[in-house]
This record gives structure tokens, C-alpha cells and sequence, in this order.
């Protein structure tokens, strides 16, 4: 008997992928926690049985919600992360030398503890001794700072549950003044396609343009999420991603990554037209 999981992406459209092995399962004081071993996608994080993270796809999501920022901005030392339980956003980060601190808030320590035991690829970085671990409400952690991270990353899970809170117009007003003058937020955007998640993104991103200076977004491809066409949030209190992008610098890090290039970087604020159409309405 073969055995599959199922998610629906939107009430028309069902993802499956087949199972080998439930790996665990388990329920925090916040949602259900599984690891399932699939057959194409290796093991698989699921929360409230949605898919989280995916040992074939996961580099992807991961590059690009560190690497833009990274290359738009080299001099970053002092990072934020909200969220990323599973720990890829910090592994990515950990490969900067010039990065000095790395704060990570997750609202759900056995998140963390699951991946650290189940998902060792991307949990690797966690002991790295610049990485601050805070099991807090990421919400209520940043409106006690001011002027203090020069990079914020918003990893957060769809604006509804655990990561309700961190889709609101008070978190990122005070994202805002938790950066420092020159400082950029990246945040988890959703997808332009299905009309659910076309409707959070833009919620989201109406909320954002009220405070920086410099709102973008761009897009890449995720397999494993609803269309595969998902969104990260680009905002900033000074520095543009196309026109500060520093390739030059970057590239001479010499980074090892499999979907991020300073080609793509440019290339994904390229949006289709009817992106375009949808954040335009609420700009």
C-alpha cells in the first residue's frame, strides 16, 4: 500500500507526495510538528500539515532570503532572525566571516529541537558561537529594540497560527526601529498566485511601504510551495538591491551556493505584469 501526503494549495488544487516513512510526530504548545522521508523530496518538515521545509529544495528558499541582502549590503555585521526553526537561514548566514552577531527568535523551541535531530543539513549552524538562540515571541522581542540590527530576516510561517503576528503593521514599524539608519528588512512575502496567498502578500506588502523609504519585492521558484511561485520582501532605509548590489564584492567571497547568483539577484525584481498590477493597487 502506498502511503501519501497530501496539502491542499488552494480549494481547487491539491500537492501529494509520496511517503516512505513517518519519521515524527509531535505537538508543541503551538501547532503539530512531522518529518515525513519522501520518495523525490527526501525528508520534509510539516507544521499544521503544511509543508515547511524539504531536504531537495530547501537551498533555494534559503539563499535567496539571505544572499540578496547579503550582496546588496557586504558590510553587515549585526543580523536579526525571526522565525527559522529549521536553521537553513542561519546556515547561510554562518558562511559570512564578516558577520559578528546572528539573534535568532523562534516563538517554538521544538521546532528546533526536531530539525537539529531529523534535519541535520539545515540545522547545522546552529552551534555556531555567533548565533544568540531566543524561544520567544519574535512579535514581542524586536518592540524592545532601537536602532540596533543592520540586517532583519522575517522567516516567518503563513500569517495565520504562530506566525499571525508577524504579518501586522506594528511588527514592522517596529522592524523599522530596530535598524539601524542603513538598515534592510527581508520578509517571507507569500505567493502573487492563488487568491488566498495573493491576498496576504499584498496586506503585507501595504503595510511595509508605510515605513521604508525603499520597498521591493522579487521572486523565485519553490517546488514544493503553492504555484511554486513564491515572494520574499525587499525593504530598506537606504540601500536599493538593484543599484547597490556590490557583485563584485560578493562574487570575490568565493560562497558556494546552488540557486543565488548576482544574475539572478538582478533578475528577480524583474515581476510579470500581473505582480506588478497587484502590489501597484496598494502602493
Amino acid at each position: 500500500m502506498n502511503l501519501w501526503y497530501t496539502e491542499n494549495h488552494s480549494p481547487n488544487v491539491r500537492f501529494s507526495l509520496e511517503v516512505e516513512e513517518h519519521l515524527y510526530t509531535g505537538k508543541s504548545d503551538f501547532q503539530k510538528i512531522d518529518i515525513l522521508q519522501t520518495s523525490e523530496f527526501g525528508r520534509v518538515l510539516t507544521l499544521d500539515g503544511l509543508v515547511m521545509c524539504t531536504e531537495k529544495d530547501e537551498f533555494i528558499y534559503h539563499e535567496m532570503i539571505t544572499h540578496v541582502a547579503m550582496a546588496t549590503n557586504p558590510t553587515i555585521k549585526k543580523v536579526l532572525v525571526i522565525g527559522a526553526g529549521d536553521g537553513g537561514t542561519i546556515r547561510e548566514l554562518s558562511a559570512y566571516p564578516t558577520i559578528e552577531q546572528i539573534d535568532m527568535v523562534e516563538i517554538d523551541k521544538m521546532v528546533v529541537d526536531v530539525c537539529r535531530e531529523y534535519l541535520p543539513q539545515t540545522a547545522s549552524k546552529l552551534d555556531d558561537p555567533r548565533v544568540n538562540l531566543y524561544f520567544e515571541d519574535g512579535l514581542k522581542f524586536v518592540r524592545k529594540i532601537e536602532n540596533d540590527y543592520d540586517l532583519i530576516i522575517v522567516d516567518s510561517t503563513d500569517p495565520f497560527g504562530p506566525g499571525e503576528g508577524l504579518f501586522t503593521k506594528e511588527f514592522y514599524g517596529n522592524c523599522y526601529k530596530a535598524l539601524k539608519e542603513d538598515g534592510i528588512l527581508v520578509n517571507q512575502h507569500e505567493s502573487p498566485f492563488y487568491a488566498e496567498d495573493a491576498l496576504g502578500m499584498r496586506k503585507a506588502h501595504q503595510k511595509i511601504v508605510g515605513f521604508f523609504p525603499v520597498c521591493k519585492v522579487y521572486q523565485f521558484h519553490m517546488p514544493t510551495y503553492p504555484s511554486g511561485h513564491w515572494l520574499f520582501g525587499f525593504a530598506s532605509k537606504k540601500f536599493d538591491p538593484i543599484q547597490d548590489l556590490d557583485a563584485t564584492a560578493w562574487n570575490d567571497l568565493d560562497l558556494k551556493t546552488r540557486y543565488y547568483n548576482t544574475d539572478i539577484h538582478v533578475g528577480s525584481f524583474a515581476l510579470p505584469n500581473y505582480v506588478k498590477e497587484q502590489l501597484k493597487d496598494v502602493e
